[in-house]
């Protein structure tokens, strides 16, 4: 009898464990998360056809994985990083057999900044070229950004402004900046520069932001939106606008200094208005605007993901003066770095601090 009840014990507790370790993350009746596969401190990811994403690793890799086998293969490459503090390898998108990357590039006697590199699609070994080098050199691994977002034939890149604070309101220099530049790294003719604003630099497009590691193109509205780190509190998401200022280090955007004293004004005329501000602060990372089968009644509206806060959002912003947040999970994976949309069936791929996981419809 005893023998019994133990041989029962121990098959409770085995079953315990395979349901609980091996068993994908159900909640809300209708979604599930699962694991892919794992990875070392990824940062960034593109999809390069319907089975294969590359993933940056901020400690220096491309990785490339198969996301039906969840096999990962490393694609080796030239660029000349810098792995300091919050810099390293950080945002890849690809197009028509191109990928660019942006990434913390190594200015010698400890300096970096933001550079974006491009490169024909191998994979095996990527041959990149700067395309972009964000000026002035800094010795600091704060804030470098930085996301990529392709429209029409021009990339928008996010630029921190590397802990600099009121650097981010001088326009010439490239820190603490949108910039828009031509897929081959030239100029657009029609850029803030040419166009009146003369003292900005050429590649600029919008200036005071802080540490902006969200953007992206939405199909719906033909527009381009950020996602931005305030400090203690001010996160936001808002429209990328050509010529205009967000503000930072004049306004807090409802935040505060880290020794608590006050910043600024949330926001004042004069400046970019964000859609969505976040008191305290979520650490809002990647950002998506939902196309896709999977989960069709987010058609248009913002995915929001967060590294503090570890939750994925949706944000209708339809109505500016009505929006509308949900969130849908927290907790269930860690921190979240990165968000992509398969480009067929719609399911959601999430880059967390140490793996990449699938979301989908139960």
């Amino acid at each position: 009898m005893v023998g019994d009840q133990n041989y029962h014990k121990v098959k409770k507790v085995i079953f315990f464990f395979l349901i609980y370790f091996f068993n994908p993350i159900c909640f809300a009746n209708t979604i599930q998360i699962s694991k892919i596969a794992d990875l070392e401190d990824p940062w960034g990811s593109t999809f390069v056809n319907n089975k294969e994403l590359i993933i940056t690793e901020k400690i220096g890799k491309f990785k490339l994985v198969n996301i039906e086998t969840g096999k990962v293969n490393e694609i080796n490459h030239n660029l000349n990083f810098l792995v300091n503090g919050q810099g390293g390898l950080l945002d890849v998108i690809y197009k028509d057999q191109y990928v660019w990357v942006s990434y913390s590039e190594d200015r010698g006697s400890g300096k970096s900044n933001t550079s974006i590199a491009r490169g024909e699609f191998n994979n095996k070994n990527i041959n990149f070229k700067n395309i972009f080098q964000a000026s002035p050199d800094i010795n600091s691994g704060y804030h470098y950004g930085s996301r990529l977002a392709i429209k029409d034939k021009q990339i928008y890149a996010s630029i921190g402004e590397r802990g600099g604070g009121m650097i981010a309101q001088d326009p010439t220099n490239h820190t603490g900046s949108i910039i828009r530049i031509n897929l081959d790294g030239s100029i657009p003719i029609d850029n803030p520069k040419f166009q009146g604003q003369d003292n900005w630099l050429p590649e600029i497009y919008q200036i005071g932001v802080r540490n902006p590691q969200g953007l992206t193109y939405s199909k719906f509205d033909d527009k381009i939106y950020a996602s931005n780190h305030g400090a203690r509190g001010g996160d936001w998401f808002g429209e990328i606008k050509k010529g205009e200022n967000y503000g930072w280090k004049i306004l807090g955007w409802g935040g505060k200094n880290y020794s608590g004293i006050p910043i600024g004004p949330k926001w004042k005329p004069g400046f970019t208005k964000a859609i969505q501000y976040w008191v305290p602060s979520i650490a809002a990372s990647a950002i998506a605007i939902y196309d896709g089968k999977e989960f069709s009644e987010w058609n248009g509206k913002a995915l929001i993901t967060s590294l503090k806060d570890q939750s994925l959002r949706t944000l209708d912003f339809n109505d500016l003066n009505n929006v509308k947040e949900e969130i849908i999970f927290k907790d269930k994976i860690g921190r979240i770095r990165d968000i992509q949309i398969h480009p067929t069936n719609g399911k959601i791929y999430f880059l967390a601090s140490d793996s990449l996981w699938l979301m989908e419809k139960n």
